[in-house]
């Protein structure tokens, strides 16, 4: 599934209260491939993250996946195509401190009326380390196996994007580097596309192909 990107902006407010978020932003998202956005805070790309995966709406442009329009049709249907299609990966973990890592994991699978592939979940949860976690809350995991959780259940759905906003904002350089590393090895074992906003520079370089935002601005980095 690639992703057409077609001149979105989000405006804030009127006449002199008016702000440009986002500017006219193309590009072009083929499936596989590992994105980064990279800029400093409120240069728009958090907000660029949002209205690709449809949690926000643009005032102008649209966003393609395939053929799909994901801004046009109802609510209904978009939260339903973000559940199957979209995983996303906040800073902030966002676990529910009264459920376990497992009732974690298992609830974009519960919102949509689904079972569990268990043996899908063991999989996943022996690559990301979590197997003699999930029964936990998450008060007793640390910083990065609460993110390894929340990586898990963005995936447990078996989406083909992965959206990732600051990962590792909330986590030390040690653990940092260890969940992207993960995120890069279920890039590419399991063909899902990955973009990831940052605003750290070595992460940005991971990725296979570099953007930075500026004021609103979005620009493709030349790497040759």
């Amino acid at each position: 599934m690639n992703i057409y990107v077609n001149g979105i902006s989000k405006i804030y407010g009127e006449k002199e209260n008016r702000v440009v978020a986002l500017d006219q932003a193309f590009m072009t998202i083929h499936q596989g491939d590992f994105i980064s956005i990279s800029g400093p805070s409120g240069s728009g790309k958090s907000t660029l993250l949002h209205i690709i995966s449809g949690l926000d709406q643009p005032t102008q442009g649209s966003v393609l996946y395939d053929e799909t329009d994901i801004h046009k049709g109802s609510d209904k249907m978009l939260s339903a195509f973000r559940r199957r299609k979209i995983g996303f990966i906040f800073q902030q973990f966002n676990l529910l401190p009264v459920l376990t890592a497992r009732e974690n994991i298992m609830m974009p699978l519960l919102l949509d009326r689904k079972q569990a592939d268990e043996e899908y979940l063991r999989e996943l949860a022996d690559f990301l380390g979590l197997k003699d976690r999930l029964s936990h809350l998450p008060h007793e995991l640390s910083g990065g196996q609460q993110q390894r959780v929340a990586i898990a259940r963005a995936l447990i759905a078996m989406p083909d994007i992965i959206c990732a906003d600051e990962p590792t904002g909330n986590l030390d350089s040690k653990s940092g580097s260890e969940v992207m590393q993960m995120l890069c090895d279920i890039q590419k074992k399991m063909n899902k596309t990955l973009v990831v906003i940052t605003h750290d520079s070595r992460i940005a370089r991971m990725a296979d192909r570099q953007f930075t935002m500026t004021d609103g601005v979005l620009a493709e980095v030349n790497r040759s």
